[in-house]
């Protein structure tokens, strides 16, 4: 038997369901496509070391190997050359994608600190929602004790719908704790 992760089979049992009475066919029904994670460093210009184990913690917390993103210009003031490496992003799809969302909605979220739910702000108009975490050791993958500097990330939810009511009728069904 093949193991299919806990939200995966709650999509495409109940969210399916719940949301298809707003279309004519069950596939217009929006999608998840995929969960991306992006963790700029600043200082990593001068410290080799920060961006390694930014690296280390985002393959942790993810299960998939972070990539390094580069800077793409010369800027002078912030001593920065073309090619040197300023953040690391993970781009999650299909089953690890639902694993990462389950526990990010069950086990993430509740740890950060004086929350009071997701603020509504964050679509960008074409579907896609994306907010901000200040502070990685909400992630249980994370100990606190290795860490030497907190820094936050962004996470971005991108559907297949253009709409941002659908996008946010799927992310709700999904278990998404906006606020009211």
């Amino acid at each position: 038997m093949e193991y299919t992760p806990r939200l995966k089979k709650k999509y495409q049992t109940e969210v399916v369901d719940n949301l298809k009475g707003n279309y004519k066919s069950v596939m217009q029904v929006p999608k998840l496509v995929k969960i991306c994670l992006n963790q700029g460093i600043g200082s990593a210009a001068s410290d080799k070391k920060q961006i390694e184990a930014a690296q280390n913690e985002m393959t942790m917390i993810t299960g998939q190997k972070a990539v390094l993103t580069k800077s793409t210009k010369d800027i002078s003031n912030f001593k920065l050359r073309k090619g040197m490496p300023v953040g690391v992003r993970v781009t999650l799809r299909g089953d690890q994608m639902y694993e990462f969302l389950d526990r990010f909605v069950t086990s993430t979220l509740p740890r950060v600190r004086d929350f009071a739910g997701i603020p509504t702000k964050g679509f960008d108009g074409r579907g896609n929602f994306t907010m901000g975490i200040k502070e990685q050791i909400a992630f249980p993958e994370i100990s606190i004790d290795k860490i030497n500097k907190i820094t936050g990330m962004d996470v971005t939810f991108v559907t297949n719908t253009d709409s941002d009511a659908d996008a946010l009728a799927l992310l709700k069904e999904l278990g998404l704790p906006f606020k009211k």
